[in-house]
């Protein structure tokens, strides 16, 4: 194996394995472990800290990357309830809002709208449903409703995979 510098004191050393950084120093050794354990503990403090999520953790998750999602979707688009074209800043507005649970991720009831219609004008809903109606029917409308109108309590897988679905449609996007 050809000669190396030590990622600690800088001085060359031959290594035993392709992947060592550091010589066998006693100062470099300590570092090494020092660091090695460091990189340990983030590990498992990452595990442990997914293990802590609740629901809502995961809620609010996936509600931050649905809506990620949905601003992409419609960037080229004009606000739902205005049609001014959407600049800047925009938000995810529901038009059934994240009480009703069952459409929360629902991408027919959620659309790029300006922030003065969603928060300062309350989501304008007369004219987002206007504004609803001419995207995507009055048929998928109706059933929007209805689903609407029906319960439903998320679990942690449910949302893991609407997390990992958007995650990819983001990704697949992007490219």
């Amino acid at each position: 194996m050809k000669m190396m510098r030590c990622k600690n004191c800088r001085e060359l050393f031959e290594p035993i394995k392709f992947n060592q950084k550091y010589c066998f120093n006693d100062q470099c050794i300590k570092v090494w472990v020092e660091i090695e354990k460091e990189r340990q503990w983030q590990k498992k403090k990452s595990i442990l800290k997914n293990e802590l999520k609740t629901l809502s953790d995961y809620m609010k998750l996936a509600q931050q990357i649905f809506n990620k999602w949905i601003r992409m979707r419609d960037s080229s688009k004009s606000c739902v309830s205005c049609d001014k074209m959407l600049m800047g800043k925009y938000d995810a507005g529901h038009y059934y809002s994240t009480r009703h649970k069952a459409v929360t991720y629902n991408e027919d009831n959620v659309h790029g709208q300006c922030v003065n219609c969603n928060q300062h004008l309350h989501g304008n809903l007369i004219n987002y449903q206007i504004g609803i109606e001419k995207r995507i029917g009055v048929d998928k409308l109706f059933t929007l409703h209805t689903l609407a109108h029906s319960e439903k309590k998320y679990t942690i897988p449910e949302l893991k995979e609407i997390i990992d679905k958007y995650k990819n449609k983001i990704k697949l996007y992007e490219k």
